[in-house]
């Protein structure tokens, strides 16, 4: 075993206090990352809330990670010591099921292992990022770039492979209109792969303020959903529309402002069920869809993109004793527009 330290809910609903605990032994095909950077999602606000389901405590969040490899198991190949890695909202799978075998990972159907907040293989919890040290799987890490800011490229690992994933199975581009509700760690993610996609985008938020930041992300137009007017003017506008918001919120109005065969695309994870009415999918041919996160393969391909095209989550680096401010602030909608942290302050 592998002593390793962090930061844990050592109960639900708590706060989080340092903990130290073990991580398993490397096996032939896993690598040890000492970890440079995490991300804070909102998905750990969930998830130490017991929000979506009961968890597993201590719980160590946290699944937005870069690292560097500082050993690598003896029939490991895609790594070697010293390489850059990152590792998302996975770290295991059967590899055989059909999801896994159509690059859909995520969705396994036999033995899928989340990077914290269940049980891996061996019958022990997956602790995630909020951590100095982590052993995965060699399959399960991705390589990253070292052109980018490391921790502007922790995000991508969660908020940038969501946003990114549905824009791209729905072929998102060049003469679409694009809304995005919602202008936080993912809303900002999902406008910047929009416009890189070619597509003319719109920012729908609630908060006027918001205007000059959308903008300046490249967005070409900006709504205030709560100003009648405004929000009236862009019905039947958008071919598609990403909806960003974890807050619970009703969905029907923006279900409207879709085109005929729009569809929508929730994101945002809100714990309380949708209540929509059937004529309002059925006059226009609308799409209510979901997405989770990506695989491996179109993971990698997220993060050779933004490589290419220098694109990384803006960020505020804090450091680990701050988690508790940060999250409250998370709450409020308080951050530009993902707190990644520095895990040297460890």
């Amino acid at each position: 075993m592998i002593a390793a330290k962090g930061y844990a809910a050592l109960q639900t609903g708590t706060v989080l206090s340092p903990w130290t605990f073990e991580r398993r032994a490397l096996t032939s095909h896993d690598v040890l990352i000492e970890i440079l950077y995490c991300g804070v999602c909102h998905t750990d606000l969930h998830m130490i809330r017991n929000d979506w389901f009961p968890g597993i405590f201590p719980m160590v969040p946290g699944h937005e990670i870069v690292g560097r490899v500082i050993e690598a198991g003896a029939h490991v190949t895609k790594f070697k010591v010293g390489d850059l890695g990152g590792v998302g909202v996975m770290v295991d799978a059967c590899m055989e099921c059909e999801d896994c075998r159509n690059d859909q990972e995520q969705f396994c159907q036999v033995s899928p292992v989340q990077t914290y907040g269940n049980l891996q293989k061996d019958g022990t919890p997956a602790y995630g990022g909020y951590s100095n040290l982590i052993v995965v799987r060699e399959e399960f890490v991705h390589h990253i770039a070292d052109t980018l800011p490391l921790e502007g490229v922790a995000p991508l690992l969660c908020a940038g492979i969501t946003t990114y994933s549905p824009l791209r199975n729905w072929q998102v581009g060049k003469g679409h209109k694009v809304a995005v509700v919602g202008l936080g760690g993912l809303g900002h993610m999902a406008v910047k792969f929009a416009v890189a996609f070619g597509a003319e985008v719109t920012v729908l938020s609630t908060s006027a303020r918001k205007k000059e930041a959308a903008l300046k992300l490249g967005a070409h137009h900006f709504v205030v959903t709560t100003d009648e007017e405004q929000f009236k003017s862009v019905q039947r506008s958008f071919h598609f529309m990403i909806d960003t918001v974890a807050a619970d919120h009703d969905i029907n109005p923006y279900i409207a402002a879709l085109k005929t065969n729009g569809v929508y695309i929730n994101v945002g994870m809100p714990a309380k069920p949708w209540s929509i009415p059937s004529f309002s999918l059925a006059a226009g041919n609308k799409v209510v869809a979901g997405s989770g996160a990506g695989g491996l393969a179109q993971t990698q391909e997220m993060l050779d993109f933004c490589a290419e095209h220098n694109i990384v989550s803006d960020v505020e680096v804090i450091k680990i004793q701050e988690i508790h401010t940060a999250m409250e602030r998370l709450e409020k909608g308080d951050v530009l527009y993902r707190f990644v942290i520095d895990m040297s302050s460890l």
